[in-house]
């Protein structure tokens, strides 16, 4: 079988190579080519494009984009007609990929999602795309799987990869020799300021406000950065500079840093899957201007932003993952019996929130039996959420039999 491959994201690309992999272990005659980044690439997909310089554009971003985007997809058609593509697998991020899989059904190639938008989560109009672009969808948690069957898309639940993945990373045990013996026992809060240059851009000074508090009051605490790379380190040291701060920032080195913390201060995203994965309680940050998020009231669905909150929340009989059909538009906080349900407490906003973000880490970083509490919370979670195997083998299984 021959598969195209459509990723547009950093972690689609890394998702989209676990399961290159793992289908080339299942069928080594199969073949591959595809939109995608440097992983992909790595385990032997041809690119027909590096979608790297456009991993993390924003829609108004993308308009600037124009041509090279119209000049993309009828390179995407012209591949998809002369390498007799069987079938087409979109990963994560919706925008491209929408167009690559209306190309593909007006081929009658079958069209697959992995891991797909979360189009239930805000402007749940967009699930008619799914009905009609997409064959089959794979669905990585379950109240997505409930929600995308129940609104007529054929889905299969498979488990998130992200707990597999992050159950087969190898830690680089020479770096972590090193560390430990550079910080010896000092606590350690880890800062995961996002994979895409527009997240830093509008959390990181929001986030070094928050590192300032927790030494102001804990003098003790080393905090460290985990860069998604090297670009994006020399922007944070140029904002530590500004604000007379000396705080390490490590390139490529998440795996490592996230092991390392006793807590994390992290911006929404993915990441939240590989901090529950790896035990660590976590204070989640995501500015937005004030206009976005007003307009995000009327159009976003779930009760939290975070998917360990939407997990955690999903394991309990009240209050739902999504707000009722009623609610037409949702409140400007949180509750504060829903921020004590939050297993992450998240801070979406258009202020400065590095008083309360700070609170919840000094908190956890004072009183060991308040971060013992919350470790046993999700590692409950994660148990409960990690039940399959290998979702990567599900995946590939189905697209193999499709």
């Amino acid at each position: 079988m021959k598969f195209f491959f459509s990723v547009g994201e950093p972690s689609g690309d890394i998702h989209a190579a676990a399961l290159i992999e793992t289908i080339k272990a299942h069928a080594p005659d199969s073949e591959f080519i595809g939109l995608g980044g440097p992983k992909m690439k790595q385990v032997g997909c041809p690119l027909i494009a590096d979608m790297t310089p456009f991993f993390g554009v924003m829609w108004w971003q993308a308009i600037g984009k124009y041509f090279q985007f119209r000049k993309l997809l009828t390179e995407v058609k012209h591949a998809l007609l002369a390498e007799e593509i069987d079938t087409v697998v979109l990963v994560d991020s919706p925008g491209f990929n929408w167009h690559v899989a209306e190309a593909a059904q007006a081929l009658e190639i079958p069209v697959v999602y992995f891991m797909p938008p979360q189009v239930w989560a805000w402007a749940q109009y967009r699930v008619k795309k799914m009905r009609r672009f997409v064959d089959l969808i794979l669905c990585t948690m379950p109240f997505e799987w409930h929600w995308f069957k129940r609104r007529g898309c054929d889905t299969l639940f498979i488990g998130h990869p992200f707990f597999e993945e992050v159950r087969k990373k190898q830690s680089d045990p020479d770096f972590l020799e090193k560390f430990y013996a550079q910080y010896g026992n000092a606590p350690i809060l880890t800062i995961l300021a996002g994979s895409r240059k527009q997240e830093i851009q509008a959390n990181l000074n929001d986030m070094l406000s928050t590192v300032k508090r927790v030494q102001k009051k804990l003098p003790h605490v080393q905090p460290v950065f985990a860069a998604f790379n090297d670009e994006q380190a020399a922007m944070i040291q140029e904002q530590l500079a500004q604000h007379n701060m000396t705080v390490a920032v490590f390139s490529g080195r998440t795996t490592e840093l996230i092991r390392a913390a006793d807590c994390c201060l992290a911006v929404s995203g993915s990441v939240s899957l590989e901090l529950l994965a790896c035990n660590k309680p976590s204070v989640i940050c995501y500015r937005v201007g004030w206009l976005g998020l007003f307009i995000q009231r009327f159009f976003r669905r779930t009760r939290y932003i975070t998917l360990v909150n939407l997990l955690g929340v999903s394991k309990q009989r009240e209050p739902s993952v999504f707000y009722d059909d009623t609610v037409v538009i949702i409140p400007k906080e949180p509750s504060a019996a829903d921020r004590n349900r939050m297993l992450f407490p998240e801070f979406l906003t258009s202020t400065d929130r590095s008083a309360d973000m700070a609170d919840h880490l000094v908190r956890w970083l004072s009183q060991p039996e308040q971060l013992a509490t919350q470790k046993q919370r999700l590692d409950q979670l994660l148990r409960e959420v990690d039940t399959i195997e290998s979702p990567l083998e599900l995946a590939a299984e189905a697209l193999l039999h499709y």
